[in-house]
């Protein structure tokens, strides 16, 4: 997912509801325009009182009637039903669709079992991060990957170049962008109870992570088992036709605990979850070591590199990386991006790329950047809010513990 601050732009969308001129507001922030796409979603936000703001080219829901900050600890105590239609599902198939991607991303996708995925990210000939996308290896022949709305061009004009060059030296590899269906995420502890009755496939039996083509109220699904949120939860792809059927069921059988929640309160419960927001925490010139993403490069690959800018990022794993992304705890107002991250002694050593009020710790939570050396856990700093200093620490992430469900 990509964009600014979510939160601080619902926020910005509640005090200024709260005024007057209530019509300068809906102008600027809810007309849907016509260059605007809009989900299969959309009328249903729309009844359901939702928000609509411009987010990626598409008119989302920002917040519906209650506020971010009951939405964001609505999701941890029971579940969140998000429309997510606005990001970009692909599939690649093909005998050499595996070898092909890995030319293009840092996961040892060849290691993957069928039905099984994972986070990863698409490099750039510096070692830089192009976008972060899951990918599922559905066979050895399909692979089903989902790219963040804004990144959706760039993206797309990447992976065409490439694969028109691996064409042409006689690879086997083919793909299908999946603009027929939409995308739903299902988050929080009444997901899976809340899900098991519209499908008669056995969800605990579907770990993090997995992947699994089924029935879902009717319709045929492709159903991930992974989220936004730090939840256990669900993303759904289902034939654009049946998606408000779809959304309609779920809210009916969670009788009013499951709620839609929008933009601003995924931006809340992936930042308390640690997750990177591409456009803000990882960026083309920020390399997934640097990302603290270490962990998504595959033991083979970091062997065999074999991917774009894997020179730049194998030294990297070797020597260490110059700045690391770190997780702060923060006094005064919430810290936001570009923020200035000082020592005790007032040198700059970086800089928050996201922040905010976290609603489920009750205090603030950003993360960003320092230099290596620096980001030691418990290490004191100032964080600069309109260039006035706040003291500040460096914590682990994530900070609200999460609870994805594996085998036990």
């Amino acid at each position: 997912m990509r964009g600014g601050s979510l939160w601080q732009l619902g926020q910005s969308i509640t005090r200024r509801l709260a005024q007057s001129d209530k019509k300068v507001v809906s102008r600027r922030y809810f007309a849907s325009g016509a260059d605007l796409k809009k989900t299969a979603l959309y009328d249903f936000h729309v009844a359901h009182g939702g928000k609509m703001v411009p987010f990626a080219g598409w008119s989302m829901p920002i917040q519906y009637k209650d506020s971010i900050i009951d939405s964001t600890v609505n999701c941890r105590q029971n579940g969140s039903l998000f429309d997510v239609a606005h990001m970009c599902g692909l599939s690649l198939k093909g005998k050499d669709c595996v070898p092909f991607l890995e030319t293009l991303v840092v996961a040892d996708v060849a290691g993957l079992a069928p039905g099984t995925g994972s986070l990863t990210v698409f490099t750039n000939e510096k070692g830089g991060a192009i976008d972060d996308s899951v990918i599922t290896k559905v066979t050895d022949e399909h692979i089903y990957l989902v790219v963040n709305a804004g990144c959706r061009d760039k993206d797309l004009a990447h992976i065409e170049e490439h694969m028109k060059a691996f064409k042409s030296k006689g690879g086997d590899v083919s793909w299908h962008i999946h603009d027929e269906r939409s995308l739903l995420a299902l988050q929080g502890p009444l997901a899976a109870p809340v899900l098991q009755h519209l499908t008669k496939e056995d969800l605990s039996k579907l770990y993090f992570g997995q992947f699994q083509i089924l029935d879902i109220n009717g319709s045929t699904c492709f159903l991930t088992r992974t989220g936004y949120t730090g939840e256990d939860g669900f993303e759904i792809s289902v034939p654009s036709e049946n998606a408000v059927d779809l959304a309609k069921a779920i809210l009916e059988k969670s009788e009013g605990k499951v709620r839609l929640t929008g933009l601003g309160a995924r931006d809340s419960l992936r930042l308390e979850a640690g997750l990177c927001l591409y456009g803000n925490d990882m960026e083309q010139h920020i390399s997934p070591v640097e990302a603290g993403l270490t962990w998504a490069i595959g033991k083979r690959r970091r062997a065999e590199g074999g991917f774009l800018g894997a020179d730049v990022i194998l030294q990297q794993l070797k020597d260490g990386p110059t700045i690391r992304r770190v997780g702060f705890f923060s006094s005064g107002p919430p810290a936001r991006s570009h923020s200035e991250v000082h020592d005790e002694s007032g040198n700059k050593i970086g800089e928050i790329t996201s922040g905010g009020f976290s609603p489920n710790l009750k205090k603030n939570i950003a993360m960003g950047y320092v230099k290596s050396g620096q980001h030691k856990t418990g290490t004191k700093v100032k964080i600069l809010v309109r260039g006035k200093p706040y003291e500040g620490s460096i914590t682990k992430m994530p900070f609200v513990a999460t609870k994805y469900y594996k085998p036990s």
